[in-house]
């Protein structure tokens, strides 16, 4: 039988290797995330941005002049196109480190978290409504599940 082989996650490290994990770590997120769902894109980009970097984008895309943890964009493919990019996901490290110290969560755990749920909002889920939240934070849960990561809602 012939396997498919994962997606292509590709990394751009802007902030250094301290508490960043590695790019397989990433890659094995983003394949729990898009396992039975991934709609046949097989690419996301990720890049690791600084807390200017961060709050520029979120000013720009969100109106909101601050950094937040992770920034999803979508790939809108053209009619009939069949694009391999699924998107690209924006995650601002220095917000991630802080979010996890004050929640007393491994840091570890909190980008796998955040990892999930920017590649679930890539594939068109929200949080619009306390219903699509729920929804959405009970896949999350599926799928930290799977990897080992305890409940980042409890």
């Amino acid at each position: 039988m012939k396997t498919r082989p994962g997606p292509a996650v590709f990394v751009q490290n802007r902030v250094g290797r301290k508490g960043v994990p590695a790019t397989s770590s990433f890659e094995r997120w983003v394949q729990a995330a898009l396992r039975d769902r991934h709609q046949g894109r097989r690419q996301v980009n990720i890049a690791l941005l600084d807390e200017s970097e961060g709050r520029d984008l979120n000013h720009r895309f969100r109106g909101k002049n601050y950094a937040t943890n992770v920034l999803s964009f979508a790939c809108e493919p053209l009619p009939r196109e069949r694009p391999v990019l699924l998107g690209d996901l924006a995650i601002c490290a220095p917000v991630v480190a802080r979010e996890a110290a004050e929640q007393g969560k491994p840091l570890r755990h909190h980008y796998a978290h955040l990892t999930v749920h920017g590649v679930l909002h890539l594939l068109g889920f929200d949080h619009e409504s306390a219903a699509d939240a729920a929804r959405m934070e009970d896949i999350e849960r599926r799928i930290l599940t799977r990897l080992n990561i305890p409940d980042p809602y409890a």
